[in-house]
């Protein structure tokens, strides 16, 4: 999978929007899809957090990186697995990159999917052909999601 520098750094603003969102996700409110991502840091260890768009998609869940190549995607691919928190709901996953060839279709699904929150992190507009998302596709992280069966 290739990678690319692509980041698209949050404002203050939208840091500050972040917490209240991962707050809200971490309470169980705000929309369905909304989950509080926790990652294991790669060289730290540390867990971070950070709101996320759950993203089903032909009967598959995804996490798809919007804003680019950020510290959580970064250390879902090191690390191999993420957990999703809603209300009192967590779930552990392992994930699996998906290749840039294969990311179109998904990357369409996804931003026709959210585009009043995510359009202004892509330079394709909602609604173009999957064929129009290959040029991007570098730079926007995919995750299949592969739930982890727990006994507890």
């Amino acid at each position: 999978m290739a990678t690319s520098p692509h980041f698209m750094k949050p404002t203050p603003l939208e840091r500050a929007m972040n917490k209240t969102i991962g707050m809200l996700a971490r309470l169980g409110l705000g929309p369905g899809y909304l989950r509080l991502l926790e990652v294991q840091g790669k060289t730290t260890g540390r867990t971070y957090s950070t709101p996320v768009n759950l993203f089903h998609f032909k009967g598959q869940d995804y996490l798809v990186g919007g804003r680019g190549h950020t510290g959580w995607s970064r250390n879902a691919l090191a690390g191999g697995g993420v957990t999703l928190r809603r209300g009192r709901s967590l779930r552990r996953y392992n994930v699996r990159p998906i290749a840039d060839n294969d990311k179109p279709e998904i990357l369409k699904g996804y931003l026709d999917e959210y585009a009043s929150t995510v359009q202004k992190f892509f330079t394709v507009q909602a609604g173009s052909p999957p064929e129009a998302f290959r040029t991007i596709a570098d730079r926007h992280p995919v995750f299949e999601l592969i739930r982890i069966n727990e006994n507890r």
